[in-house]
């Protein structure tokens, strides 16, 4: 995995909104002018500086002599007719493919972005067809905006807004931390995305020197942690390069970040028929979490290979039963979504 930044031309949506203003104070520009800069890149999708100077009055001395920014080629968007997911797949500058997901959410209009943050993913969880691509880099900040921005303009041709986003597509987005959590900062500044901070979610499959980073820098949107099982030995099946370090290491970091924020810290749990959702398995769940507060999310795995599947209605009803038991905090089921457009959670692989 080449985790280098994409060698380019300078641009503003991989900077950091204070650095943008740091910027436009070193040239004599007010700080309204990257306010306005932003504000047409992500707000008006506009990618072209002459425009820039002309339409939104940000001054020639910030703009210089920059060419349009780049694009991602939107190469294909695919609809789900069962429940109105979107696929879009973009393929980068150098040829690589990625996938962005558009997810409808309950009010009506209302869809959230579900964004990548590398090409391909090395952390080998054996029921995700992205691990099963080649790991080949992380992604530019501007890469994971311009994902945004498409996608918002999409949505807004079909009479819809985009209300959240979640950094859970394509890659581990802890190993591409720095531009995941500027991404998230341009797209939560009000001149920006313009997004709350409530509304983005970003997950992890448990990378405890990164969790414990995110907790540190106070961050303000939310953690997803996927456990993909309770004992290291189930995990090590799972999750193979995640479980090098131990589960209960990953708790404890998921504690830390609990008591930091005082509030419950969300875990992610992708149900398998046979292999994670006994009545040991609740129980050790319960051992694992002990008091740490939470919100357990269950998700059913989504395997176009058919080497996984999904828990059957009587296993996933005795499984949250256990769960009731043993964990004894709210438990809830999360809808994976677009499972036919190959969509769903652990499907995205950059192709049709």
């Amino acid at each position: 995995m080449d985790r280098r930044d994409i060698a380019g031309p300078f641009d503003p949506r991989d900077r950091h909104p204070d650095a943008l203003v740091a910027l436009a104070s070193s040239v004599g520009a007010s700080p309204e002018a990257p306010r306005r800069l932003l504000a047409a890149i992500l707000q008006h999708g506009e990618h072209d500086p002459g425009v820039w100077s002309r339409r939104f009055q940000v001054p020639r001395r910030l703009v210089g002599d920059w060419p349009p920014l780049p694009r991602l080629a939107l190469e294909r968007v695919e609809t789900s007719p069962a429940d109105g997911f979107q696929k879009l797949l973009f393929r980068t500058g150098d040829g690589l493919p990625l996938e962005t997901v558009l997810i409808p959410l309950h009010k009506p209009g209302a869809v959230s972005v579900c964004l990548s943050s590398q090409v391909g993913c090395p952390m080998a969880c054996a029921f995700c067809a992205t691990a099963r691509m080649e790991a080949r880099r992380n992604l530019a900040t501007w890469e994971i905006v311009d994902q945004w921005v498409q996608a918002r303009d999409l949505a807004r041709s079909q009479g819809r807004r985009v209300t959240g986003t979640v950094f859970m597509g394509m890659g581990e987005p802890f190993l591409n931390y720095d531009r995941v959590m500027r991404a998230g900062d341009l797209l939560r500044c009000p001149f920006g995305g313009s997004l709350s901070a409530k509304a983005m979610t970003v997950s992890t499959v448990g990378l405890v020197p990164e969790i414990d980073r995110f907790t540190r820098e106070r961050r303000t949107i939310r953690l997803s942690i996927s456990l993909g099982a309770a004992t290291d030995e189930t995990r090590a099946k799972l999750v193979p390069i995640a479980a090098r370090t131990p589960v209960a290491e990953v708790m404890a970091a998921a504690r830390r970040h609990a008591e930091a924020r005082r509030e419950r810290v969300n875990l992610s749990y992708v149900c398998i028929g046979g292999e994670n959702v006994g009545e040991e398995d609740a129980e050790a769940i319960g051992r694992l979490v002990g008091d740490t507060p939470v919100r357990f999310d269950l998700i059913d795995v989504t395997d176009p290979t058919g080497r996984f599947r999904p828990p059957s209605p009587a296993e996933l009803a005795a499984f949250r039963d256990a769960l009731t038991r043993h964990l004894g905090q709210p438990v809830v089921r999360r809808y994976s979504g677009g499972a036919d457009i190959r969509a769903a959670c652990g499907t995205l692989a950059g192709t049709s």
